[in-house]
């Protein structure tokens, strides 16, 4: 049995809950490719808290606890400040709310880049403490020797290539990946190079959407889109981003509905009634008994 974490509605606390242990696994998910095609597209979505999970977990293939938390969660300017404690304490709240999609936890930037045995040392620590079943991380070509070393030693790697947000700061900004002839080589190179070092599947974010057509006809892994095309194996987004929490959104996202303006509305006429003195009623309050 897997323990998921339920919310209570009469006492508003999360309560344990069995569910029948029905996790997608890393195998299962790399086979939804096959023989160059998937029929059915990996449906993705970011989760950062247990009820956040509990509320996607029946609708996705996988939850990512992304490292965009930073920004989302946070309100930092990037994700290079956010820390692999901040994950892990993310990351085990998504396994609690969650008990069908495959978790996968991002790896913070410093965590892994300076060498195979540092990031061993990270990512064998973050699934030890959430739980999840793999791990994610930037950079195609450059990483490999570390997807390879981690693969060996049982932790599954969800690799990331094109617009790299650890890599801001050397790429200049948030623009699209491969406008030159020389970007559109290196991205179908970085994605042949993080399978060939087995990587389950991959990340194409912000590229052009031939390159993205191309790169999942070339791999034999999943290839998992945003900002890339509908024509890849999945799809993935901020959930926030898709729910209208934000007021400005990435032109590759959909606005699906418009939270952040039900939320507005809602908490408008909480603050009118308190202020005047119509809630709480008898109904919200404690009378004695007669």
């Amino acid at each position: 049995m897997s323990t998921t974490f339920q919310l209570d509605t009469s006492t508003s606390r999360a309560t344990p809950t069995p569910k029948p242990r029905k996790r997608l696994t890393v195998p299962r998910i790399r086979d939804r490719k096959k023989d160059g095609q998937t029929k059915e597209p990996l449906v993705m979505l970011t989760a950062y808290t247990a009820r956040q999970a509990q509320l996607l977990d029946a609708h996705c293939d996988i939850l990512l606890v992304g490292d965009s938390l930073g920004q989302v969660v946070y309100g930092l300017d990037s994700t290079l400040p956010v820390t692999v404690d901040m994950m892990i304490a993310h990351g085990a709240a998504v396994v609690r709310g969650s008990y069908h999609s495959l978790v996968v936890v991002d790896m913070p930037f410093g965590s892994y880049e300076r060498s195979k045995e540092q990031a061993f040392d990270t990512a064998s620590r973050i699934m030890a403490e959430t739980g999840c079943a793999a791990v994610k991380l930037e950079g195609g070509e450059a990483m490999a020797e570390t997807i390879s070393f981690l693969t060996n030693r049982g932790i599954p790697v969800m690799a990331h290539v094109g617009l790299t947000p650890q890599a801001v700061n050397v790429l200049g900004g948030y623009a699209a990946r491969g406008r030159s002839q020389e970007e559109h080589d290196k991205i179908i190179g970085d994605g042949m190079a993080v399978q060939n070092a087995g990587a389950f599947s991959v990340v194409a974010e912000g590229v052009l959407e031939p390159i993205a057509i191309a790169l999942t006809k070339s791999l034999e892994i999943p290839v998992i889109g945003i900002g890339a095309s509908a024509q890849c194996d999945g799809q993935v987004l901020v959930t926030e981003d898709m729910l209208g929490m934000f007021e400005r959104v990435p032109r590759f996202v959909k606005r699906y509905e418009d939270i952040a303006s039900v939320i507005d509305k809602t908490v408008a006429q909480y603050a009118e009634e308190v202020r005047e003195r119509s809630f709480p009623t008898a109904d919200q309050t404690y009378q004695p008994k007669s």
